[in-house]
């Protein structure tokens, strides 16, 4: 027997066998999806700007509906039971299947609209997603954006994401994803160094200079350097190893040794003759940039229009700031 649930007054037929879904409404399953994603009653109900009591009537409503317990609830922390897990993942399906819905009526009407929730790291969030919200904003004025900047791995699906950007290679299979462009890097070094130290004149020079590197993330612990069609591993001996990019870049401009930069990090400063190129030649290893998304099955037309703008952007982003 298929499924059927009542959206605004009116059945909707869904194909999953249970005998027990046609009583259950959309906003339940918004309920109890995004109690599950936010990880408490109270944050859950911050995002859905209502009250943490509503939510627990509504999500008691769905257990009893169902005939189930969702939700193991202590006073510290909430987890899905087994079935809960079997039904949260058939309530992200329904949702999806509704939100298709949705997207095909937003192309017939025009301008997307909604909230766009997105994450991404806080140090490239900064240096260029920033800058990519705000024009996707100006561009599109009945879409709202929820970002968050954050260090950790986010789980787009389970935590309610429309979508990420993320920085080299990709792992997560289950996750449909769109290249936005590369990011370029150089190894720069200030003047009053270069005048103490003298300019490495090849890539081999470089063991010889205090190095400034960054240590996890998409590099690792060393560089990957090609040039003259050869590939050369530079491992250290690191003067400094940090896990910021802008703490190398302050670690450069202080004449501490040479740092391997992102363009767009270290554009402004070349700009103003704070720093050099070094090996110019020397080309460190470029990292791609994707939006990571759960489905393109289900890309809403919000999601499309900011990938769309983040690809038109990003080639802008090493011209803007003087990069190569």
């Amino acid at each position: 027997m298929s499924a059927v649930i009542n959206v605004n007054s009116r059945n909707i037929l869904l194909p999953w066998p249970t005998t027990k879904w046609d009583v259950v409404t959309l906003e339940q399953l918004r309920a109890f999806v995004k109690i599950v994603q936010a990880g408490s009653f109270t944050r859950a109900a911050e995002q859905l700007a209502t009250q943490k009591g509503h939510l627990s009537r509504v999500l008691s409503q769905l257990e009893r509906e169902l005939g189930v317990k969702l939700l193991e609830r202590s006073t510290r922390a909430l987890s899905l039971t087994e079935v809960g897990r079997e039904v949260f993942e058939r309530a992200i399906g329904i949702l999806g299947a509704v939100e298709d819905t949705t997207r095909l009526t937003q192309q017939l009407q025009g301008e997307p609209r909604g909230v766009l929730r997105l994450t991404c790291g806080v140090e490239f969030g900064m240096l260029a997603v920033s800058r990519w919200i705000d024009g996707f904003l100006r561009r599109y004025p009945d879409i709202s954006v929820d970002a968050d900047f954050t260090a950790r791995l986010v789980d787009v699906v389970h935590e309610g994401f429309d979508l990420a950007i993320r920085l080299g290679e990709l792992r997560e299979s289950r996750l449909a994803a769109r290249r936005l462009g590369e990011l370029r890097y150089g190894l720069y070094a200030c003047p009053d160094y270069l005048k103490r130290r003298g300019a490495p004149a090849s890539v081999e020079e470089l063991r010889a200079h205090p190095l400034l590197m960054f240590t996890t993330g998409v590099h690792r612990a060393g560089w990957r350097l090609s040039a003259g069609g050869e590939e050369t591993r530079i491992d250290g001996p690191a003067r400094l190893r940090v896990n910021n990019v802008f703490a190398i870049l302050n670690a450069a401009l202080a004449g501490l040794g040479v740092a391997q930069l992102p363009d767009i990090v270290a554009a402004e400063a070349v700009e103003r003759g704070r720093l050099v190129r070094v090996l110019p030649t020397a080309a460190p290893e470029p990292v791609p940039v994707h939006a990571v998304f759960p489905s393109s099955r289900y890309l809403t037309p919000k999601v499309r229009a900011f990938i769309d703008h983040a690809i038109s952007a990003f080639p802008d982003e090493s011209r803007a700031h003087g990069g190569a």
